[in-house]
């Protein structure tokens, strides 16, 4: 059995997480990327050029981290560099999602941050989100930038382009990614309706103990 056929489950689980992220409406056909590290040399990832509302796992590229491609049938994703580039900064993560949920990419649009002391759950997964300055798409410098942004965070408002979130599993992930749009869409809310009540300085603080240490 070749290590293609041996990831047929992980690549399968990549493939369900990308069609959820369209369902969900968090992304676009042709946006945003995935990538799953399976071992310790090897990284499963979302092509390019494929509608990703309909994502099969018979269609997940497979490369090791070093960047050689394990299969070259399929057309390498544009951030392909950025992904590597953040696993191999961040040992201690698996899984990488990237796209362009609509609220909080309008964030990463505003010289505006996301308030995630809004409710306890989104301070608990999300942390403290970073902003990664602006590079072109599918660059070195972004790779470079973004994974030096994510050393010491686990969610990134890229300037102009979307969220990255990484996790220890794709669920993890997933979840940041998810749980951010909604906390965009809350600070939206609020702000809108001049009725902000953010949690204390304490509550935040008794969270961070609890959660996040």
């Amino acid at each position: 059995m070749s290590k293609y056929e041996q990831y047929a489950d992980r690549r399968e689980e990549v493939a369900y997480f990308m069609r959820r992220l369209y369902t969900q409406g968090l992304t676009t056909c042709s946006g945003g990327n995935l990538s799953l590290r399976v071992d310790e040399e090897t990284v499963l990832i979302t092509p390019s050029s494929l509608d990703k509302g309909e994502l099969r796992g018979d269609q997940i590229a497979m490369l090791t981290l070093a960047g050689e491609n394990l299969t070259p049938q399929f057309k390498s994703s544009i951030e392909t560099g950025m992904h590597l580039s953040v696993l191999r900064a961040r040992p201690d993560i698996n899984a990488i999602v990237h796209a362009h949920p609509v609220t909080a990419t309008s964030f990463a649009a505003m010289n505006m941050d996301v308030n995630v002391h809004l409710t306890a759950e989104s301070y608990a997964v999300l942390g403290t989100p970073k902003r990664a300055p602006y590079c072109i798409m599918g660059s070195d410098g972004l790779a470079a930038i973004v994974s030096d942004c994510l050393k010491d965070c686990d969610v990134a408002l890229m300037q102009n382009h979307g969220v990255i979130c990484v996790g220890k599993t794709m669920l993890n992930a997933f979840d940041r990614l998810e749980v951010m749009e909604t906390a965009a869409k809350m600070t939206w809310i609020t702000a809108t309706m001049k009725a902000a009540s953010p949690m204390t300085g304490d509550q935040v603080e008794e969270i961070r103990r609890t959660f996040r240490s």
